[in-house]
């Protein structure tokens, strides 16, 4: 994989930060996740102690000022090749706070950016509704302005850290149409109800569930932006939350083409290693050149990002091939392991589970074909 002077000494500092903390604050305690499963909010403090949420923040919140997309990165693959999929840095460093460094005001970025920044907040998005899925648009949670405050009633669902979330951005219909605004809700507010945690396939130590929204009142210095304008908000950050997911998707491909390539070396079939097989050689192989090229062009996109030159159909290409290959991928690389993989004390296994939602979550594989078509002007 060519990808020579792609990251720099700065970087692989960082890369050895996230290393040395995964190793001694991460996996030690993986396996009290893997059986509450959920991740225990200590370990984001303790990240946040490290620097290693959030680094693109301004210092005067607590960051390291390192506003390049290739840090985040770095984390993603760092998880990735750990095998840990419930800590959602991603989601929290990589998605959710940047609508805080991007639209709040500064009262709002001194009070909540720093507070996730240090790890003290888990923050959350809340937009996906009962009955809407992909559809943005169809939000039924409604906003109402009450004199100084803002009186919010609706539910959510498939919110992930729903359950850990001290903080969450909801997205609420304030007028018809595309009227939408962004909410900031603080957990323990009045009428705010988190509801049971969601009985997933994959990324059983992820957090996710549904939130419930009766008679809860919120100041109107908690709305981020327009209270009509959350709509276009949105749709402006969902190629960084894509290309977000496209890095995870390619990551996880390099660490199942690595795991498995490490396992045919030492299990034997009639009496050789598998890696002597021509099967297994061409597949892996083949592997490893789609990967490559996925990789090469999610970097790409990274560089776009941080010229200020990523597109939404190009984000939309880099999860909608990232995903699917990442779901090929982990499946040969299942079937390689054969009976074994199946079993979840492999990550393999793991792995593969928790790649199914990769085509769901962040836009369908269908939605993002839909988006790339539209530039096509065909």
């Amino acid at each position: 994989m060519i990808r020579d002077g792609y990251f720099d000494e700065d970087h692989e500092a960082y890369r050895s930060a996230w290393r040395g903390f995964i190793q001694h604050e991460v996996l030690p305690r993986q396996a009290a996740w893997e059986r509450d499963e959920i991740v225990g909010k200590d370990v984001w403090r303790l990240a946040g102690k490290q620097n290693l949420l959030c680094p693109w923040a301004d210092p005067a919140y607590g960051g390291l000022g390192l506003n390049d997309l290739r840090y985040e990165q770095i984390m993603i693959e760092e998880l990735a090749f750990a095998a840990e999929s419930g800590f959602a840095v991603p989601l929290h460093s990589g998605i959710v706070a940047p609508y805080l460094a991007a639209f709040g005001t500064e009262e709002q970025k001194t009070r909540h950016l720093t507070r996730a920044v240090s790890g003290e907040d888990v923050v959350a998005i809340a937009i996906t509704e009962p009955g809407t899925g992909s559809d943005v648009a169809g939000i039924r949670t409604r906003a109402t302005r009450d004199g100084d405050e803002w009186v919010i009633n609706g539910a959510k669902t498939f919110i992930s850290s729903g359950i850990n979330a001290d903080l969450v951005i909801v997205a609420a219909r304030t007028g018809e149409g595309h009227s939408i605004g962004l909410f900031l809700v603080e957990s323990g507010t009045p009428g705010f109800r988190t509801g049971r945690k969601l009985d997933k396939l994959g990324l059983r130590t992820w957090d996710t569930a549904e939130l419930f929204f009766d008679e809860v009142r919120i100041p109107a210095g908690n709305v981020l932006g327009e209270p009509d304008q959350g709509f276009m908000l949105m749709m402006g950050q969902f190629a960084l939350e894509r290309l977000v997911v496209a890095m995870g998707a390619v990551a996880e491909c390099q660490a199942a083409l690595r795991e498995t390539v490490a396992y045919v070396k030492e299990r034997t079939a009639f009496g050789r290693p598998l890696a002597k097989f021509q099967d297994a050689r061409f597949r892996l192989a083949a592997m490893r050149a789609k990967i490559s090229c996925a990789q090469a062009f999610v970097d790409a996109c990274v560089l776009a990002h941080n010229a200020g030159r990523l597109t939404a159909d190009q984000a939309a290409e880099a999860k909608l091939v990232a995903t699917e290959l990442q779901g090929e991928v982990v499946d040969d690389c299942l079937q390689m392991f054969g009976g074994y993989g199946y079993m979840r004390e492999y990550p393999i296994c793991r792995r593969y589970a928790d790649a199914r939602v990769q085509r769901i979550y962040g836009g369908t594989s269908e939605i993002m074909k839909e988006i790339i078509s539209r530039s096509m002007d065909l």
